[in-house]
C-alpha cells in the first residue's frame, strides 16, 4: 500500500497519536478493575495490533470483548495464574478465566526461558480468555532470536467442510521467525477465510462482506454483515474454513488446521473444546469462555546457531520477494512485511479511528471520567 492509498483508505477516520490511545486504554482497564501492571501488558498487545494495521484486534476490541465481559462477570479483571505442571521443556498453566493477554505473556516468557536452557520450550494454557493478536506472542520469541509458535481455540465459528454448524473457533496457527530484515517473518492468520473481528470492521464501515466468507444453515453463502454478526452467535451462520465452502478451494485444509489447533488447545492441558466454548451455560446464561492456548519457543543455538538461521531465513524470504512478478504487480510481500509498512505510516500519522469507534471511545471516556482532547470534538 502506498502512502496515498493509506490516506485514501482512512479518509473518513480521525488520526490519533498512539500515546494518547495507550493512555486511554490503560486508564479504562484500570478503572474496570485491572491491576496497573496487567493493564500495561494488555494495552501493549492491543496497541501493537493497531500499529501493525490489524484493526480487528486493537482498540476496537476494548469494549465489546474485554470491558463488556468484565461487566458481565465472565472475565476476571484480576488474573490469577496457577502452575499445574512445570517440567524441563514443558509446562501447563491455568488462567482461572483471567485476562488472556496476561496469561499468554507469562506462558510465552516461560517457553522462551525453557528454550534458552534446553533448546525448546512449550507451555499449554487452560481456562484463559481472548488474548489479542497471536502474532504478539510469536514476536516475543523472535525478539530473543528464537522461533515462536502459538495457537488458541475460540468460541465456535467455523463449520467443518460439508457441514453448516459452527463447531470450531477461528483458531489461528501463528509462526514468528527471526530474520536480518528490519522485521521478522510473522504469519498470523485465522484458519477460517476471515475472522469475526474483520467482519466487525466491515460492520463498523456499513459494508457487506465478500461472498464465500460465511455459510448459512442451507449451505449458501451470505454477505449481510450486521445480520451475520448476530446469527454467528445464534448458530444460524458459520464461517467458512480457510480455502472456502466445500472442496473446490480446498476448504478441507483450513478445516484440518483448525482441528489441529483445537486439539493442541484442549488435549494437552485438559481444557474445554468445541461447543463447550460458547460462553453460555445449559440455560443460555453467560459464563466464562474457558479458552485454551499453546506456546512454543525453539532456540536455533541448539541447531546451527541463531546467526546462520537468520541469514538463511532472510535469504529465502528475499529471494521470494525478488522473484518474477505477475503482470501489473509491483511487489511480492512475505508475512510481516505489510504490517511493518503499516507501522511506518501509522507512526507518522497516528492510528485511524472510524466514526463508529469514536462513539465507543466517547462512551468509555464519559463512564470512566477519562476525558481527553479527541480530534473529532
Amino acid at each position: 500500500m502506498t502512502e496515498k492509498e493509506f490516506l485514501e483508505k482512512y479518509s473518513d477516520s480521525a488520526f490519533v497519536p498512539f500515546s494518547k490511545l495507550e493512555r486511554f486504554m490503560h486508564g479504562t482497564l484500570v478503572a474496570a478493575g485491572v491491576p496497573s501492571a496487567d493493564a500495561d501488558i494488555i494495552t501493549d498487545v492491543l496497541i501493537e495490533s493497531d500499529k501493525r494495521g490489524i484493526d480487528s484486534h486493537g482498540i476496537g476490541r476494548l469494549k465489546p470483548i474485554y470491558i463488556d465481559r468484565i461487566d458481565k462477570g465472565i472475565l476476571n479483571p484480576v488474573t490469577t495464574i496457577e502452575t499445574i505442571k512445570d517440567e524441563k521443556t514443558a509446562a501447563v498453566l491455568d488462567g482461572h478465566d483471567g485476562m488472556g493477554h496476561v496469561v499468554a505473556h507469562k506462558a510465552m516468557e516461560m517457553a522462551i526461558s525453557k528454550a534458552e536452557e534446553y533448546g525448546m520450550g512449550m507451555v499449554a494454557v487452560r481456562n484463559s480468555s481472548h488474548y489479542g493478536i497471536a502474532g504478539y506472542y510469536a514476536t516475543m520469541a523472535t525478539q530473543e532470536g528464537m522461533i515462536g509458535i502459538t495457537g488458541t481455540n475460540a468460541r465456535p465459528s467455523i463449520a467443518p467442510t460439508f457441514g453448516v454448524e459452527n463447531m470450531l473457533g477461528t483458531n489461528p496457527l501463528t509462526f514468528g521467525i527471526p530474520t536480518d530484515d528490519p522485521f521478522p517473518f510473522v504469519l498470523d492468520c485465522a484458519t477460517s477465510v476471515s475472522q469475526r473481528g474483520k467482519i466487525e470492521v466491515y460492520g463498523r464501515a456499513g459494508k457487506d462482506i465478500p461472498p464465500g466468507w460465511v455459510i448459512d444453515e442451507n449451505g449458501n453463502t451470505r454477505t449481510d454483515t450486521e445480520a451475520i454478526l448476530t446469527d454467528l452467535t445464534k448458530g444460524k451462520a458459520a464461517l467458512a474454513p480457510l480455502g472456502g465452502i466445500g472442496t473446490d478451494g480446498a476448504g478441507y485444509k483450513g478445516f484440518g488446521y483448525a482441528t489441529v489447533v483445537e486439539i493442541l488447545s484442549a488435549a494437552l492441558q485438559d481444557n474445554p473444546y468445541l461447543k463447550e466454548l460458547t460462553g453460555k451455560d445449559k440455560d443460555g446464561k453467560d459464563r466464562p469462555y474457558h479458552l485454551g492456548h499453546f506456546f512454543i519457543a525453539i532456540n536455533p543455538d541448539f541447531f546451527m546457531g541463531k546467526a546462520l538461521f537468520r541469514r538463511v531465513a532472510t535469504s529465502i524470504l528475499r529471494e521470494l520477494r525478488e522473484s518474477r512478478k505477475a503482470p501489473g504487480e509491483k511487489r511480492i510481500y512475505t508475512a510481516g512485511e505489510l504490517e511493518w509498512e503499516a507501522r511506518g505510516y501509522r507512526e507518522r500519522y497516528g492510528c485511524p479511528v472510524p466514526k463508529s469507534l469514536q462513539a465507543v471511545i466517547d462512551t468509555l471516556s464519559e463512564r470512566f471520567s477519562l476525558h481527553d482532547d479527541w480530534p473529532w470534538h
